[in-house]
């Protein structure tokens, strides 16, 4: 939303994210476009020759590279996403002008802790001395809260200093000394994304001072947002419905967007996660809207195997169509072969597991 709203302002954008769904250079756009692979491989090479001895994870490579992109461009509005926890990640070696933290759920707990204020702690990390924060959802952890007053930063919570009210053809944003303003609905789908929306109203009006956008900006910014694999919608007679949704808040948000979406027949659910996920806290969100389940396993050698995902899926009732197979590509197509017209097909989970769905598509 950053992004678009930037970019329909006239701004240069650059943006950085992970992980990719079929192509590495997905991770770094200017201007809205991916750069190409000449480019990143020559930033590639840069960061090779310039680290010597020292060691580098594929992350921190990566991360280096796109800065050592960016750095080379002339730009305005960089939004860069922050990965695993915040504290200790690569991205974190940047002082952002403005931090903005949405949701926390229980992820990644092996490096985050296993509750959430320990993973609201690693998130903080991100807080820079004196410099705006904007947390995006509402009862924040103190943790968070007791980070921001110590290093004295701007904080704008949800619900406290800024708000949304409304939705349909049209919802009202309410800042800091701002008056009520009408805005079209976000074009990413989910009732959460009126919170990430205001959210990303609040850190655009941190930065007003330096990067001013008009109102009619943010409308078209909102409208013209999108972003793959997040409840996206294939349509045809059969409709494919890709979802990245790996932690059960995902999954809650995935089951809010399914019941809303009109789908006359059954609904088959192609399933696939990582080794590291909790199977049963994903999928209890969406037993009563998935009529038949497809288990497979993708090609990531992280993923877990379809067995041992059945097994983990055993104390929930899945009913009797429930079908496992040795790989999402097997998994898929029992699931295309099985529908008829008026059903739908879920894919979700893992990135892997809707990068196979998105590979069909493009063959065929």
């Amino acid at each position: 939303m950053l992004e678009s709203v930037y970019r329909a302002a006239g701004f240069r954008t650059a943006w950085y994210s992970s992980p990719h769904l079929l192509r590495y250079v997905e991770r770094i756009r200017i201007d809205g476009r991916e750069v190409d692979e000449a480019t990143l491989c020559a930033a590639f090479d840069r960061v090779e020759t310039a680290r010597g001895d020292t060691p580098l994870t594929y992350f921190e490579f990566g991360t280096l590279a796109a800065l050592t992109i960016f750095a080379g461009t002339e730009l305005e509005a960089v939004i860069l996403e922050v990965g695993l926890g915040g504290r200790l990640d690569a991205v974190n070696l940047i002082d952002s002008d403005v931090a903005l933290v949405t949701t926390i759920a229980r992820d990644h707990t092996a490096w985050l802790g296993e509750s959430l204020e320990q993973i609201a702690f690693e998130k903080a990390g991100i807080f820079r001395p004196r410099r705006p924060v904007v947390i995006g959802h509402r009862g924040p952890r103190e943790s968070l809260l007791g980070r921001a007053a110590s290093l004295g930063c701007e904080l704008y919570l949800l619900g406290r200093d800024f708000d949304w009210e409304g939705d349909g053809p049209n919802w009202r944003w309410k800042g800091p000394g701002q008056t009520n303003v009408s805005l079209p609905p976000p074009a990413l789908r989910g009732q959460f994304q009126y919170d990430n929306a205001s959210a990303a109203m609040m850190a655009v009006s941190c930065l007003a001072h330096r990067l001013p956008v008009a109102a009619e900006n943010i409308r078209l910014g909102l409208q013209q947002a999108r972003i793959p694999g997040r409840f996206q919608v294939l349509p045809g007679e059969v409709p494919w419905i890709l979802d990245v949704a790996h932690n059960a808040q995902a999954a809650e948000a995935l089951a809010s967007n399914l019941a809303a979406f009109h789908c006359t027949g059954r609904v088959h659910a192609v399933f696939g996660v990582l080794s590291d996920k909790e199977p049963t806290a994903i999928v209890r969100p969406l037993v009563s809207r998935v009529q038949r389940w497809y288990l497979g396993q993708s090609s990531d050698s992280r993923a877990l195997p379809a067995e041992a995902l059945r097994a983990a899926l055993s104390t929930i009732d899945l009913g009797p169509d429930l079908h496992q197979y040795a790989t999402i590509e097997g998994a898929l197509e029992a699931a295309v072969q099985a529908a008829r017209p008026g059903d739908c097909i879920l894919i979700f989970g893992s990135f892997t597991t809707v990068e196979v769905a998105l590979r069909r598509t493009r063959k065929g």
